[in-house]
């Protein structure tokens, strides 16, 4: 089954929000080598101004994957995961993430385009806090691979061989 190009434009709503815990933010430093003790002592977090520890920046992808899944997971999309290729990512940050927060997120589906059997999705997540303040924008976009063309079937003895 092909990509289905009529999710173009679609939006998912928010669903249930994401609570950032501050075992999270040291698990997630801790795995991308962020060596910065603000993500994990909540004193030196604060004497920066913060009420919390922060997150690094890319923690966003947590809690933006967490919103992708409703299209990845939505069968009429026709995305196919084991054929899928990360292409892209970027983030725009308006704060830091920070333990204690409770964030939502909107899904947009901004573009697919069909190219030489492969299709490419860019999806938007907007981020916000609990009172609808704006947090972090991540943007994505998936390469999904069209089917495997099927192999030549293999010469048999009574066949000449090229």
């Amino acid at each position: 089954m092909p990509v289905n190009v009529a999710f173009l434009g679609r939006e998912y709503p928010a669903g249930l929000g994401y609570e950032v815990g501050r075992e999270k933010i040291r698990e997630f430093a801790e795995a991308v080598g962020a060596t910065h003790p603000a993500h994990r002592d909540v004193a030196v977090a604060r004497s920066l101004g913060y009420p919390d520890v922060i997150a690094p920046p890319t923690f966003a992808v947590v809690i933006a994957q967490r919103a992708e899944q409703q299209l990845i997971a939505d069968p009429a999309a026709g995305i196919d995961f084991t054929r899928v290729v990360h292409a892209d990512e970027h983030f725009t940050h308006r704060r830091p993430i920070h333990a204690g927060d409770l964030l939502t997120t909107v899904l947009h589906v901004d573009s697919i385009l069909e190219r030489a059997g492969m299709a490419m999705i860019s999806t938007r997540v907007e981020i916000t806090a609990d009172d609808g303040a704006p947090v972090a924008t991540v943007v994505s976009t998936i390469a999904v691979r069209g089917d495997a063309p099927a192999a030549p079937a293999a010469a048999t003895a009574s066949e000449p061989s090229a």
